[in-house]
């Protein structure tokens, strides 16, 4: 589904995160969304959202670099399930550069005045479920 409209806004937000352009990114977030920021600890709201954004950029270094890779929507009810590979680059404890890929899920919503937000944001997808097991 390349024409769809959150193809690009997850573009935008991917480069906010890596430019660490948090006003940018949070305007992208529903006001009561959650952010799965690791297995077994999930935030909730704008401002926690923000702050984990900024614990992340610092555990990374300020050097994580976010980007998409194959996608799918499915829209049903005003409601939008993103399913997608993000790719993320980033340093080891030695400097060298890690590149992971991750089966991301995604959950936006088209609010009443047409802007798409994103309520949930996992980028660790199904994979929650190996941590439980």
């Amino acid at each position: 589904m390349d024409s769809h409209p959150l193809k690009e806004i997850i573009k935008a937000c991917d480069t906010a995160i890596s430019a660490k352009a948090y006003d940018a990114l949070m305007q992208y977030y529903a006001d009561d969304a959650a952010l799965v920021v690791k297995p077994g600890m999930t935030v909730k709201g704008k401002d926690n959202i923000r702050k984990a954004f900024m614990a992340i950029a610092d555990y990374f270094q300020d050097r994580l670099v976010v980007e998409q890779g194959e996608m799918q929507v499915i829209e049903g009810a005003d409601n939008a399930l993103v399913i997608m590979e993000t790719v993320l680059r980033y340093p080891d404890a030695t400097g060298d550069i890690i590149e992971t890929t991750r089966r991301a899920t995604y959950v936006f919503r088209h609010d009443p005045d047409g802007e798409w937000r994103c309520t949930i944001d996992n980028s660790y997808g199904t994979s929650l479920l190996d941590q439980n097991g």
